[in-house]
């Protein structure tokens, strides 16, 4: 096998082949790490800054300290360090559907994994989190019920570009209500998407949030030319304490 590609892991699962391969960029002899589902790119460490906004942005939207923080989506960790390197960060849980990919984690196959696992206040979970934002339960298993502070999610393509269909729930009204009811008055839901700001989410946004933006953050293209882009969305929920969602 060349030194400049290497396959690291190769797992079937439900969802499809998820392969883990590491390759050598020709142009900057770095590493690049990308995590493929069949013949789809999920990620890779070449293109990482929105991943890094989602976490800045969501959490320059809250006016407190000491805050509890979960992440949808592990990924190759990006998002979830950047909420760690925040100082007001007390707890986070990460949460990821795919168990292989918390492993790799574990295992030290992907470059962030030993920094997320042995920071204390981190803890890796594998769930489906789009069921746990629909339950009352919620997203911490050992805690039914509990609140947060900040709701950071990077997992679909986009609202409208889905990995799977019965993921579209959580962009529509009752969807981001019921994740709301897991927000402290005054969180924050933010969300990933590699599309152009959306009007028609903007729209379920404001409705669901007392505030909402859609960030437009630019980025170096494979190219090096800095005409690339993703979005973030930032809501923030009332400081009002509101009831959750019936049913």
């Amino acid at each position: 096998m060349s030194v400049n590609f290497e396959e690291l892991d190769f797992r079937p699962t439900p969802m499809g082949v998820l392969s883990l391969r590491r390759r050598k960029s020709p142009s900057s002899g770095i590493d690049i790490y990308e995590i493929k589902l069949g013949d789809e790119f999920l990620m890779s460490s070449l293109f990482t800054v929105a991943e890094v906004e989602l976490a800045r942005l969501g959490l320059a939207a809250l006016l407190r300290t000491n805050v509890d923080v979960v992440v949808g989506g592990l990924g190759l960790g990006y998002t979830a360090l950047a909420a760690l390197e925040n100082p007001r960060v007390n707890s986070l849980i990460v949460i990821d559907a795919l168990a292989e990919v918390i492993e790799w984690h574990e295992q030290g196959l992907l470059p962030l994994g030993e920094q997320l696992t042995k920071d204390r206040r981190c803890r890796l979970v594998h769930g489906d989190f789009f069921a746990l934002s629909h339950s009352t339960a919620g997203f911490d298993p050992g805690m039914p019920g509990r609140r947060f502070d900040a709701v950071l999610v990077d997992i679909d393509h986009s609202p409208r570009n889905l990995l799977h269909p019965r993921h579209a729930a959580l962009y529509e009204p009752e969807g981001l209500a019921r994740l709301a009811s897991h927000l402290n008055p005054g969180g924050v839901f933010a969300l990933w998407s590699n599309d152009p700001p959306d009007s028609a989410f903007e729209h379920v946004m404001a409705g669901t949030f007392a505030t909402s933006a859609a960030h437009v953050v630019t980025f170096d293209n494979w190219r090096g030319e800095h005409d690339a882009s993703n979005t973030v969305y930032v809501g923030v929920k009332s400081d009002m304490a509101a009831a959750a969602p019936a049913g």
